[in-house]
């Protein structure tokens, strides 16, 4: 192979792969935050899951962008062990498609393919069919790159050393770990099954051994999602080692199908024109039969991944980190599901941060209704702790949305980014309370029955505002109308009981330091309910949207 051949295979090596990049891409920018909750509503029923997952890999023509997708929503908790498997079964037979197209010779439209995809891109202004243009685009590289490689392979046959060395793939032992390797280098299971019907369609390869080598590619295209679950949780590890049992007793089974049955011969006859046709039948035969057999069991399947990949105590640490986020400045865009994941994850690590500030409210509330000044320090050191968590959130939000494709996300991150900003002014809004405890110590104060009264009432109402935030129905008109009611109400009282204080004075039954500080207090409460209110604006906006 010269120089010229080798830089031909890697430049359609290269196109091959830049084309599914283009395709998921694109299906994430179109998608955006609303993968997750597709795949969701599709994954109570285990045909609808696998269904999905074989559309989603024939749309994107990658198993590998699939499993890496549902590993991530596991690990972020926003899909189910049980709810993934069936998406992974099914992205396994997606994954055949590729195959097929190149069987039939798809190929020969590939300029056609692209100029179609590229005048969506370049003429059409609607951000959809700009996304569209991009997947079609990318399925018209992925042809050329195959053009390429298939022309490349040519020079293959003056080789004696490399067609000695493929009449060995017939032996499993040889074949399977070959097809496993390439499959693992190249990170994609299409490229290598593509390659091999290359050799196979140039004569490079009999079926016999080829089909060893296919095991094998299946195999290998587990790598990267066991790569992605690394440093994961323990179902995002039990998710990838799904995708592999099942590629690893498909080949077992297959093995053994191969060697003593018909299987070869008959394909070789049905199909004696089409070297890459036989492969890819054979391919699609590997995926399809193997998720029958496994689907009456599917659920033996998760038990075996829980009991291989037990459950971990978790060490809670105690210095500031957050919990959820994943590393300021990931891009947003590029692997399907991603916004759906950063998404998520701001939210879990606002609600986080929202608990911490229910926290600081009611030890605030309770100080200052007390006059105990111990509890002062406690409160502050949590309002740090929100402090450290908002800036945080902020930051991530601010270095990965400008990576982030979809208008829609982008969109409701700027929403997290001002939920962030109030519960943190909420924190504020505590600790200033807290910290009116010092003046009541040291001018010892004492409040009056009704003003005790009127304290009590307003943590009652802070207490069933934080329970309202709680909710799972968060963004609902109903959870919407009644955060905002509750918001009204806290600005309501404060006027109300700030009248009820200048009554007090008039009759001389609150001192002037006392009326001081109350009068302060309210002022907070006041702010906590205006907060409420923009609060519940903003998160009715992104549930929304």
């Amino acid at each position: 192979m010269s120089t010229r051949e080798i830089i031909s295979l890697l430049g359609g090596l290269a196109l091959f792969l830049y084309g599914m990049q283009m395709m998921s891409g694109g299906l994430e920018a179109a998608a955006g935050n609303q993968m997750q909750q597709f795949l969701k509503r599709l994954t109570a029923n285990r045909f609808l899951g696998m269904a999905a997952g074989a559309a989603i890999t024939a749309l994107v023509q990658s198993s590998t962008a699939t499993t890496v997708m549902v590993v991530g929503f596991v690990n972020s908790e926003m899909m189910t062990l049980r709810q993934a498997m069936w998406i992974i079964i099914g992205a396994n037979i997606g994954t055949t498609v590729t195959s097929q197209l190149i069987a039939i010779d798809a190929g020969v439209l590939a300029p056609l393919i692209v100029f179609v995809g590229v005048v969506l891109v370049i003429f059409f202004k609607k951000p959809r069919c700009v996304y569209a243009g991009q997947i079609i685009a990318g399925l018209g590289i992925l042809f050329l790159g195959m053009d390429m490689i298939m022309t490349a392979m040519l020079s293959l046959h003056g080789s004696q050393g490399i067609i000695g060395f493929i009449e060995y793939f017939s032996n499993p032992f040889l074949g399977v770990p070959v097809g496993t390797i390439m499959t693992a280098i190249v990170q994609s299971s299409s490229v290598s099954v593509a390659i091999l019907q290359a050799m196979a369609m140039e004569g490079l390869v009999s079926l016999e051994g080829a089909v060893f080598v296919l095991f094998g590619n299946n195999i290998g295209t587990c790598i990267t999602a066991l790569l992605a679950s690394v440093g994961g949780s323990q179902n995002a590890k039990r998710a990838a080692s799904v995708h592999l049992i099942f590629n690893i007793f498909g080949t077992v089974i297959f093995i053994g199908i191969c060697r003593w049955t018909p299987l070869v011969p008959l394909m070789e006859n049905l199909m004696i024109d089409s070297a890459k046709a036989q492969i890819a039948m054979i391919h699609t035969l590997f995926n399809i039969l193997t998720a029958l057999l496994l689907f009456p069991v599917g659920e033996w399947l998760a038990v075996i991944t829980e009991k291989i990949i037990p459950n971990q105590k978790t060490d809670h640490r105690q210095e500031k980190h957050v919990e959820y986020l994943q590393p300021a400045g990931q891009p947003a865009g590029g692997k399907m599901g991603t916004s759906a994941i950063y998404l998520n994850q701001v939210h879990q690590e606002v609600m986080r941060m929202l608990e911490m500030v229910e926290y600081n409210v009611d030890k605030a509330f309770w100080a200052f209704r007390v006059g105990d000044e111990e509890r002062l320090e406690e409160v502050n050191e949590t309002e740090q702790y929100i402090d450290y968590l908002n800036k945080e959130i902020s930051q991530h939000i601010s270095k990965t949305i400008g990576n982030e494709p979809n208008e829609k996300d982008i969109f409701i991150a700027n929403q997290y980014y001002k939920i962030a900003g109030n519960v943190e002014q909420i924190g504020d809004c505590a600790l200033n309370i807290a910290e009116y405890t010092s003046v009541l110590q040291e001018k010892k104060i004492k409040f009056s029955k009704e003003a005790q009264a009127e304290m009590e009432r307003m943590e009652q109402v802070l207490q069933v505002f934080f329970e309202t935030l709680d909710k799972s129905g968060m963004g609902g008109t109903e959870w919407t109308e009644k955060v905002a009611w509750l918001g009204q109400n806290m600005n309501d009282m404060a006027v109300q009981y700030r009248e009820a204080l200048a009554e007090r004075m008039r009759r001389g039954i609150c001192s002037v330091e006392a009326c001081m500080v109350y009068s302060e207090m309210l002022t907070d409460f006041k702010r906590i309910g205006d907060h409420a209110l923009e609060l519940a604006k903003e998160m009715q906006m992104a549930a929304d949207t």
